[in-house]
């Protein structure tokens, strides 16, 4: 079967998020991404801001299906790049049915889905509370979740500020987990707060 990550259009944008994330900016990879060469999966990550994806999307090989909140989507200059990544939008009011639906035909489709569940970028350095959607998301379709967690100085920043000025990042990969029914959201930030 073909991977996303092998169509032309996919591989360009790849190779500019690897020039941008990782030449412009400055990454430091602690552990190596390790997302399988096929297969699903779910990759969390707390959020320092809207570079975070393109960061993470720099060091990972595979492509990374990302949720993200509807508003962000309305951008007439980023749709074609957020359709062309298969982005799936959230509505953050509630409970986003039709998000978690696709979320979870592009797991059965053997993607990476990319959320932060923290919801919203933090400010402090703490992580947020978790939402209970990434836990539930992963029991119902059985599949590993990937923890990376970010550090560095975009905390903080406002767009566009945060995309043109040279970052500094550190950035930590932790072994997958599965969770068990017992498991919740909590289980979730621990596993990456313990990174």
């Amino acid at each position: 079967m073909k991977r996303p990550e092998d169509e032309i259009t996919l591989g360009w944008l790849r190779l500019a998020a690897v020039l941008y994330g990782r030449i412009y900016h400055r990454i430091h990879l602690i552990s190596p991404c390790p997302l399988p060469r096929t297969g699903p999966g779910i990759l969390i990550s707390n959020h320092l801001s809207g570079l975070d994806p393109v960061l993470i999307q720099a060091v990972c090989p595979r492509l990374i299906v990302w949720m993200m909140a509807a508003e962000y989507g309305r951008s007439r200059i980023l749709r074609p790049l957020f359709r062309a990544t298969r982005t799936i939008y959230v509505n953050r009011t509630g409970h986003d049915l039709t998000a978690t639906r696709q979320a979870l035909r592009a797991l059965r489709e053997g993607m990476i889905v990319g959320i932060f569940p923290e919801g919203r970028i933090e400010t402090t350095g703490d992580l947020l509370p978790f939402h209970p959607g990434t836990a539930l998301l992963a029991e119902r379709a059985s599949v590993p979740i990937y923890p990376v967690k970010i550090e560095g100085s975009t905390r903080g920043q406002e767009m566009p500020r945060v995309f043109l000025r040279r970052q500094e990042i550190t950035m930590k990969f932790g072994p997958s987990v599965r969770l068990s029914p017992e498991d919740s959201s909590q289980n979730l930030r621990e596993t990456l707060e313990n990174l």
